[in-house]
C-alpha cells in the first residue's frame, strides 16, 4: 500500500473521506437471505476475511472479501469519488460472473450512508440500495435491499456485520 501524504488528503472537498473508517482488515459477518425476491426468511450467515485500501490518492478504494469454499466466492468493491458531483459510485464484481455490476451512486449524511441504483436480478429490473451504518466505528453495518416497484417496498437480502481481527 502507498501512504497517502495527509495534505494531500485534507484538500480533498467534504465526503472524499467519508469510508477511511473502512480501510485496514476486518471480519465481516454475513446475513444473507437463501432467495432474493421469493418471499423468503431464510437467512445463511457466515464469515469472511475482508480487507481495505485507499487508492487515488484516498479518491478511490477497493476491498476484497473471499470465502475459501467450497463453493469458491470472491467479492470486490471499487469505490471512487466524483470531484464534480460530491458523489460515492460503488462498483461491485465477484467470482460468479466476473461482470462489473451498475454502480450505487450516493454519499454519508454523518453516520448514515445511502447509495442507489438500477441493476437486474435473475432477469427482473431492480432498483438496489446500499445503507451504511458507521456511528460504532469498531463495528460499522452495511445492508443491501432490493425493490421491483420503483422503491415503495424494500427487501433486505444481505447485511454484513464488521470486526477488527484479534
Amino acid at each position: 500500500m502507498f501512504d497517502i501524504p495527509d495534505p494531500v488528503r485534507s484538500s480533498w472537498p467534504k465526503g472524499a473521506r467519508d469510508f477511511d473508517f473502512l480501510q485496514g482488515l476486518w471480519t465481516i459477518r454475513h446475513r444473507r437471505l437463501r432467495e432474493r425476491l421469493a418471499g423468503s426468511t431464510e437467512w445463511i450467515e457466515f464469515e469472511t476475511p475482508f480487507v481495505m485500501h485507499a487508492i487515488l490518492g484516498g479518491l478511490g478504494n477497493i476491498d476484497q472479501c473471499r470465502i475459501a469454499g467450497p463453493p469458491f466466492f470472491e467479492g470486490v468493491s471499487l469505490r471512487l469519488f466524483d470531484l464534480d458531483d460530491h458523489l460515492w459510485r460503488i462498483y461491485w464484481i465477484d467470482s460468479n460472473g466476473a461482470r462489473l455490476f451498475p454502480p450505487v451512486v450516493g454519499g454519508f449524511d454523518g453516520a448514515r450512508g445511502v447509495f442507489r441504483g438500477d441493476d437486474r436480478h435473475e432477469g427482473t429490473r431492480v432498483a438496489v440500495r446500499f445503507l451504511w451504518d458507521r456511528g460504532n466505528p469498531d463495528e460499522p453495518v452495511w445492508q443491501q435491499a432490493f425493490s421491483v416497484d420503483g422503491g415503495v417496498k424494500w427487501e433486505t437480502n444481505w447485511i454484513m456485520t464488521f470486526h477488527r481481527p484479534g
